[in-house]
C-alpha cells in the first residue's frame, strides 16, 4: 500500500484570509491559474453560489459577503494531500454572478501581489539607477521580500515614461536578460540563464496526455550586431556578439543546425534599441541572441494536474523519440480544474535551445 504522503488530491484547496472554508472547497467547481515570464500571475474560480440548509430549503451560499469578498488575500494549494504545493497567492480583485436555468455561480477572480505595481503610470527620469535599485523598490511596494541575485552594475539615465513600475522593470529586465518572478511572499529577480525553480521528468502516454514540439529556424541567427552611439566619447559603438545557447538541454544548437543547412550562417542586425557605451550594446547583443537561441525548440503540453509545474521549472521529457526527448525550461504554465471532467489539468510551455540530432 502506498504510504498517506503519496496521496494524490485532484481537488485544489483553497484559502481566504489565512483559512479554510468547508463551504468554498466544497462548492468549488472550477479553476484556471495561468501564470508566465515576468510575473503577474492571476486566476480564476468557479463556485456553485448555491447551498442547502439543513430543513430542505436552499439559499445562496456567498451572498454575506464574510469569506469571498473584495480585496480577500487568497492561496491555493494542489498536490499531495499531506504536503501540498501553493500554486496561486494573491488578492480577490474582481466577484462576478451567472445566473441562468441552472444553480447560480460565483466566479472570483484574483492577481497576485504585482497588482500593486500594475495599476500607477509614471513618467520620470531616472539619473543613476541599478535594476538592483529599481527591483528592491518594486518589491517594498508589493509587500515582497526582494530575493534579486546580481544587477548591481549601474545602468546610467533611464526614463520611464508613461509606465507602471512593474512595466518599467520588465522591460529594463528583458533588456539586460533578466528573469522576475513571484514565489510565495518572495520577488525573485536574476539571470534568465541561472533561473531553475525545480525539476519533473515527464513520459509521454504517462505523465503527458498531448504534446506537440516544434524545431524552428525561421528566428535562428548566428550572430547579433549592435550599433549606437556614445555621446560622451564622441564616437559610434558597433558590438557583435556570436548566438550561445544557455538554458537547459543537450545536443544541436539552432545556430549549429543553422549553419549546416541551404540557409547558411545569418546575422541579425539591431538598430533600433539605443545603446550609450559598448557594455551597454554588449548586454543587449547578449540578451538578444540568448532569447533567440532558447527558442529554438519550443514545446507545448498536457497532463494531470502536476503542482510542481511552474514558471521556471526544468522539465525532463521523454517518450517523444531522440529529436525532441530533452530538458526544456517552462515559461508558461496553467493549471486548471473542473468537474465532472477533466478533472485537474496543467498545461505548459517550455523551450529549449537543443535539438538532439
Amino acid at each position: 500500500m502506498a504510504p498517506a504522503t503519496a496521496t494524490f488530491v485532484a481537488r485544489p484547496t483553497v484559502r481566504v484570509d489565512g483559512q479554510e472554508y468547508a463551504t468554498v472547497n466544497e462548492l468549488l467547481t472550477g479553476m484556471d491559474m495561468l501564470e508566465s515570464e515576468g510575473g503577474l500571475s492571476r486566476l480564476q474560480l468557479r463556485l456553485t453560489n448555491f447551498k442547502s440548509r439543513q430543513r430542505g430549503s436552499a439559499t445562496y451560499a456567498f451572498e454575506d459577503n464574510q469569506v469571498l469578498k473584495l480585496g480577500a488575500a487568497i492561496v491555493v494549494y494542489a498536490g499531495r494531500e499531506l504536503n501540498p504545493q501553493e500554486v496561486f497567492r494573491g488578492l480577490i480583485t474582481g466577484i462576478e454572478g451567472e445566473y441562468s436555468e441552472k444553480p447560480p455561480e460565483l466566479v472570483v477572480h484574483a492577481e497576485d501581489a504585482f497588482q500593486r505595481a500594475r495599476l500607477a503610470r509614471r513618467t520620470k527620469t531616472h539619473t543613476t539607477l541599478t535594476i538592483q535599485q529599481l527591483a528592491q523598490d518594486v518589491a517594498r511596494a508589493c509587500s515582497l521580500t526582494p530575493k534579486i541575485d546580481g544587477f548591481t552594475d549601474p545602468i546610467g539615465p533611464q526614463v520611464q515614461l508613461n509606465e507602471s513600475d512593474l512595466a518599467f522593470l520588465r522591460r529594463l529586465l528583458a533588456r539586460y536578460g533578466g528573469d522576475l518572478q513571484v514565489v510565495g511572499d518572495d520577488m525573485q529577480v536574476s539571470a534568465r540563464s541561472a533561473v531553475q525553480r525545480g525539476t519533473v521528468t515527464l513520459e509521454m502516454h504517462e505523465d503527458l496526455r498531448r504534446a506537440r514540439a516544434l524545431a524552428d529556424l525561421a528566428h535562428q541567427v548566428n550572430e547579433v550586431t549592435v550599433t549606437g552611439w556614445d555621446a560622451g566619447q564622441g564616437r559610434r559603438i558597433t558590438v557583435t556578439n556570436q548566438t550561445a545557447a544557455t538554458g537547459p538541454g543537450s545536443g544541436s544548437t539552432g545556430a549549429t543546425v543553422l549553419g549546416n543547412t541551404q540557409l547558411g550562417r545569418r546575422s541579425h542586425h539591431v538598430s533600433q534599441c539605443a545603446a550609450r557605451d559598448d557594455a551597454e550594446a554588449r548586454a543587449l547583443a547578449t540578451a538578444i541572441g540568448d532569447r533567440r537561441a532558447r527558442r529554438f525548440v519550443c514545446l507545448e503540453a498536457t497532463g494531470p494536474g502536476n503542482a510542481q509545474i511552474r514558471v521556471g521549472t526544468h522539465v525532463t521529457i521523454t517518450g517523444l523519440g531522440d529529436r525532441f526527448d530533452n530538458t526544456y525550461y517552462v515559461i508558461e504554465a496553467r493549471h486548471r480544474y473542473a468537474v465532472p471532467s477533466p478533472g485537474y489539468v496543467t498545461d505548459f510551455r517550455a523551450e529549449c535551445a537543443y535539438w538532439g540530432v
